[in-house]
């Protein structure tokens, strides 16, 4: 089993199944939190969830 869904789990001999999280949502979303940080008054704690996605392969 892999996580993050990187490139070789899918082409490895027997395809691993993997946990894959929404990267480019992640990225989107941590730089709308820094753009709207910058320049603005003291910290503010923020909590995010985003939802992993199972992918099942040969290897299950």
């Amino acid at each position: 089993m892999g996580y993050d869904d990187i490139g070789f789990a899918a082409q490895a001999a027997v395809p691993l199944t993997t946990v894959r999280q929404p990267a480019y949502e992640l990225g989107r979303v941590a730089a709308e939190i820094l753009l709207a940080d910058a320049g603005a008054g003291p910290d503010v704690a923020r909590h995010v969830t985003f939802t992993p996605e199972l992918i099942v392969r040969a290897s299950a």
